[in-house]
C-alpha cells in the first residue's frame, strides 16, 4: 500500500517513512531479481533549510524536489555515490526526505554484487555494511539518475508503507556530514538498528 502521509512537511514525512519497504526490480546477467529493503535511517529537507539541495530555489538540478510528492530525487554526492529522496510536501515547494539506510530483507546476494561491482574487497562486504549509508543504499539497491522523477508507485522501484515492529522506537538528532544548519533535529532512525548509519 503507497503512504498517504507524503504530501506533508518533510519533518513529519521523514519519520513516517521508518518500516516501509522499498522493492526494487532489477535485471542482472540476463535474469530478473527482486530486492526488498526496509528503511531504517531518514534525514528530512526542505527550501527553507540552508542544508537543503532546494534552499535558493528551483533549479535543473534540483527540479524534481518542486514536484510531486512520492517520486524520486536522485543525485550525486562527491561527484561518485548516487542519494535518494523521497519528494513529499506540497508540489511547487522544494521538499524531501533522504533514505540514509535501509534494512535489506531480499536478495540480499544480488545487493551485495551490486555493492561490490567495480571495486576489489579481500573479504565479502559484512551485512550490516551493505546498506548503512545513502550511497551504499543507492548502490545495493541499483538506483542512480535513470530513476530521477521516477514515481515510486511503480517498477521497477516501489515505495509500500509498513508500521513499525513491536517494540520499535524512533530517536532523531542532527543530520550527518553537513556544514550548514548542522544542529537541527532532522535525522530520523530506528533506536538500535543493526543498519543505521551511525548510532
Amino acid at each position: 500500500m503507497f503512504p498517504d502521509f507524503l504530501e506533508n512537511p518533510s519533518d513529519v514525512v521523514a519519520p513516517l517513512l521508518l518500516g516501509c519497504t522499498l522493492t526494487r526490480t532489477i535485471t542482472l546477467n540476463g535474469e530478473k531479481h527482486k530486492l526488498v529493503a526496509r528503511i531504517v535511517e531518514t534525514e528530512a529537507y526542505d527550501q527553507d533549510d540552508p542544508a537543503s539541495h532546494a534552499f535558493g530555489g528551483f533549479s535543473e538540478r534540483n527540479a524534481a524536489m518542486f514536484g510531486p510528492a512520492g517520486h524520486l530525487y536522485v543525485y550525486v554526492s562527491y561527484g561518485m555515490h548516487h542519494c535518494c529522496n523521497v519528494v513529499c510536501g506540497s508540489e511547487g515547494f522544494g521538499s524531501g526526505c533522504l533514505v540514509r539506510a535501509v534494512e535489506p530483507l531480499e536478495g540480499i546476494e544480488v545487493m551485495r554484487i551490486l555493492r561490490e561491482a567495480g571495486h576489489a574487497h579481500k573479504h565479502p562486504l559484512k551485512l550490516r555494511d551493505l546498506t548503512n549509508g545513502p550511497g551504499k543504499v543507492c548502490a545495493a539497491l541499483g538506483v542512480d539518475k535513470g530513476l530521477y522523477r521516477h514515481d515510486l508507485k511503480v517498477e521497477p522501484l516501489i515505495l509500500d508503507f509498513a508500521p513499525l515492529l513491536p517494540g520499535e522506537t524512533i530517536d532523531r538528532s542532527p543530520r550527518v556530514g553537513i556544514s550548514k544548519n548542522a544542529d537541527a533535529l532532522k535525522r530520523f532512525f530506528i533506536e538500535g538498528n543493526t543498519f543505521v548509519s551511525k548510532s
